[in-house]
């Protein structure tokens, strides 16, 4: 009796009872006369109120979307500290309410705004939280000179040195190579154990699946990698609140520990980590998503202690969390050259011609992409008939090593094959129209060329006429083992604008001889001349002088090639056979 009206002032029915305004939290919001912004889990600002406009100088719109840190938070003289010097940024990562009151936000007009400022968690969902921060103008005084303004200035700005030189470090060694792999192995090797003996890396691929791909371990002054445990990784779940699973589904850098998965396992990855934690020993780990520039995560870096008995603090949960931003960016800039690699390659080889059949000629050709995903798309060969029957036979290098040259070479390789095909014309008069309508119809700039016709019919000696745009020159081989470059019919490469004439020089090719016709690719090195590389060629090639011609191309490749090549390579081989093996395969 009387249990419906408790709670309702005096004298008025429950019915009478003030209801809650649907838009409270926008009218607090907008009349608050303190800056307020409010990000989610991924420090990304969702909302900024009216007063926050205008003490930062910025409309909402060009706000909303980007990281609170990268964006707004500066230290004295408008430096970016890393987030392990920011204490709003280790109070948002620790997912603790904080105050403070010497940091400066940037305005949208470069100039800084001194702040005060309470930053205080807010749930999203169950596991997920995001901040507000709440700010309002103060008044500098003349000594503040850093950020944050500890009572020990040389132990602050010892550890914001230290802070910025592994981040600069980290950075080096990230852009330091194309290869994925290879530069997070360079990552792992320079943050343990200056941070944890223990790094895990995950990856997400082009597929959505994930791997394990590095679990190192610093042990006696070696990087150990523990090849057990790399493997690949269950499906990531969606709606775990395991610390692992939430950094793969975006959520921020975060502290883990075995407690975590001593509980039962909600997931096929839960189990995974349980096994991580007891193998490796760990007792304190940061787990930090690997992010792309557009927010999208490829993986997580995990660093892990286990003889290091210290616990992680604050400043290195964000200073993981810098690296780890530095290591997405990396991940995804060699994923970018990865994928133009393969487009390239792909291009390339499509463009690369099947040979000829004959009966009455052997030949083989191969192409090798360079070994660095920069360093594609240039070389090339082709092989044809002309309307006459004669086969002409090219090899060539357009200037530039990367996916518009493949474009270029397939505009020079189609023009060439138009132009030859059915004028009757010596090699040296073909490429001299070619290289006069590069300059109006192709955006080529430069390029070397081999350009050479196969006169003569049926078993026997035949008649190799060329002609040679500033290219290496062809090898001939004979049967005995004699073997010599083709020096003649030299001339200046194509796109110089330069009217010289250019000149046809031929040879004879007796039976059992073989001509090799190969890009600059087979035999250049950085720590060897040119010279050496042709004599590396011609000493090979008169050993292989026996062998199929199949084989000849695959061994020239194995062992001409140097160790330290950056380039991609062609190689042509055309064998005029013995007539005994002409009638076997006719």
């Amino acid at each position: 009796m009387g249990s419906n009206h408790q709670g309702a002032p005096r004298g008025e029915s429950p019915s009478r009872l003030p209801r809650a305004d649907p838009d409270l939290a926008r009218k607090v919001l907008a009349g608050l006369d303190v800056g307020v912004y409010m990000t989610d889990d991924r420090e990304q600002i969702i909302a900024v109120n009216p007063r926050g406009e205008e003490l930062l100088g910025r409309p909402v719109s060009s706000m909303l979307g980007h990281n609170a840190h990268d964006l707004l938070h500066r230290g004295a003289g408008g430096v970016l500290l890393p987030r392990a010097q920011c204490q709003l940024m280790k109070a948002f990562l620790k997912g603790r309410a904080a105050h403070g009151g010497n940091k400066w936000f940037l305005r949208g007009d470069g100039t800084l705004l001194p702040v005060v400022w309470m930053i205080t968690p807010y749930e999203i969902d169950e596991g997920t939280t995001g901040a507000a921060v709440l700010f309002h103008e103060r008044v500098p005084h003349d000594d503040e000179i850093t950020d944050p303004a500890p009572t020990d200035h040389v132990a602050a700005l010892t550890s914001l040195a230290d802070s910025l030189s592994l981040l600069a470090e980290a950075t080096s060694v990230l852009t330091s190579t194309l290869q994925v792999k290879e530069a997070l192995w360079r990552l792992v090797r320079l943050v343990t154990p200056r941070l944890a003996d223990w790094a895990v890396v995950d990856l997400v691929n082009e597929l959505g699946e994930l791997e394990r791909v590095l679990v190192v371990h610093h042990e006696d002054d070696r990087h150990v990698r523990v090849s057990g445990l790399q493997r690949s990784m269950p499906p990531i779940p969606e709606a775990s609140p395991m610390p692992l699973s939430r950094v793969l589904r975006g959520a921020p850098t975060t502290r883990v520990s075995p407690r975590d998965y001593r509980r039962p396992p909600d997931s096929d990855m839960a189990v995974v980590q349980r096994e991580l934690f007891e193998r490796t020993g760990m007792h304190s780990a940061i787990a930090a998503p690997l992010r792309g520039p557009r927010g999208s995560i490829l993986g997580a870096l995990t660093l892990g202690r286990a003889d290091q008995h210290r616990d992680f603090d604050t400043t290195e949960l964000a200073l993981v969390d810098d690296l780890a931003r530095q290591a997405g960016l990396a991940v995804d800039n060699a994923r970018l050259y990865e994928r133009q690699q393969r487009v390239a390659e792909t291009m390339q080889r499509y463009l690369l011609p099947p040979l000829p059949k004959s009966s009455e000629l052997e030949t083989a050709a191969r192409y090798h992409p360079a070994p660095y995903s920069s360093q594609v798309g240039g070389d090339w060969y082709d092989a044809f008939l002309l309307s006459d029957g004669i086969p002409a036979l090219v090899i060539g290098d357009v200037v530039g090593h990367d996916l518009q040259a493949a474009a270029h070479m397939a505009q020079i390789r189609n023009m060439l094959r138009a132009l030859a095909w059915d004028s009757g014309e010596p090699p040296s008069r073909v490429v001299c129209r070619l290289d006069r309508a590069m300059g109006h119809i192709s955006e080529a700039s430069m390029a070397t060329m081999v350009f050479a016709r196969l006169e003569g019919r049926g078993p026997g000696p035949r008649l190799l006429r060329w002609t040679n745009a500033g290219h290496p020159p062809p090898l001939l081989v004979t049967g005995d083992g004699r073997a010599r470059f083709l020096d003649d019919g030299h001339g200046l490469l194509l796109g110089t604008d330069l009217a010289s004439p250019r000149a046809d020089a031929a040879v004879e090719l007796p039976v059992a001889s073989t001509v090799v016709f190969y890009t600059d690719g087979l035999i250049e090195s950085p720590r060897h001349s040119v010279d050496e590389g042709m004599a590396r060629l011609r000493r090979h090639a008169a050993e292989l002088a026996r062998h199929p011609v199949d084989d000849l191309c695959d061994l020239l490749v194995e062992r001409v090639r140097p160790s330290d090549n950056d380039d991609d390579v062609a190689l042509i081989a055309l064998r005029v056979p013995e007539p005994d093996r002409v009638s076997a395969t006719s």
